[in-house]
């Protein structure tokens, strides 16, 4: 899937990538709901039918991923709230063993996430993962979200790598898009970023169910 003899630099996705998304799966689409409806005072249904729309809004927005923003609009502390169920973050298989080849070769390993400094934080003290990259990137650091092509112009600016000689793994095919759009030469999905759900039918790109199948030829 991929000739690591012409990849200089890896780009990678956190939640969903290295790190399972059923924890902010159930974060939003159960926790969140659960905590709202019991500030107001309503059913759980109740509160889903209020935040869905408002989550559906900012799909693809930097505020979707912002953690400042969602605590004023919903008057909860969402920092607060990942912290309580903190022991529901989990790295996807085979992750470690792919970042520690990546670690003993000569690439330039990269972080680049939509997470919140807050949220990223978090997940970093309960994996450790962070001393796997050369670089630690948050889109709110860039002021625009990885959906967004402007994204990757900026952060070509300030990380010196090369499109035809990068990868980047990510779990959004949006993200893929955007990426594709600037020029990053080699781009590679997620079919299974939720560990509780069935694997996704990627067709855009080439898709992973783990990462055994990279960990080829590295």
């Amino acid at each position: 899937m991929i000739d690591w003899k012409k990849i200089d630099t890896v780009l990678l996705d956190m939640d969903g990538t290295l790190l399972d998304l059923s924890f902010d799966n159930y974060f939003w689409k159960e926790f969140v709901p659960l905590k709202f409806a019991e500030q107001r005072g309503i059913s759980i249904e109740s509160a889903k039918q209020q935040l869905e729309p408002q989550f559906k809004s900012m799909e693809g927005q930097l505020e979707w991923y912002c953690l400042d923003y969602w605590s004023n609009a919903l008057q909860l502390d969402i920092i607060a709230l990942k912290a309580e169920i903190s022991g529901l973050i989990a790295v996807l298989p085979h992750v470690i063993s792919f970042l520690e080849k990546l670690k003993s070769s000569s690439r330039n390993v990269l972080l680049v996430t939509n997470a919140h400094r807050d949220s990223l934080a978090l997940k970093m003290e309960k994996t450790a993962l962070q001393h796997f990259f050369d670089e630690i990137i948050s889109s709110h650091d860039l002021g625009l979200p990885k959906e967004n092509p402007g994204f990757w112009h900026t952060l070509h600016k300030t990380q010196l790598f090369e499109k035809h000689t990068t990868v980047l793994i990510d779990d959004s095919v949006s993200v893929l898009h955007s990426a594709r759009q600037f020029g990053i030469a080699h781009l590679i999905s997620i079919s299974k970023p939720d560990s509780q759900l069935p694997n996704r039918h990627i067709t855009n790109y080439p898709a992973i169910e783990d990462f055994r199948t990279l960990m080829i030829g590295l």
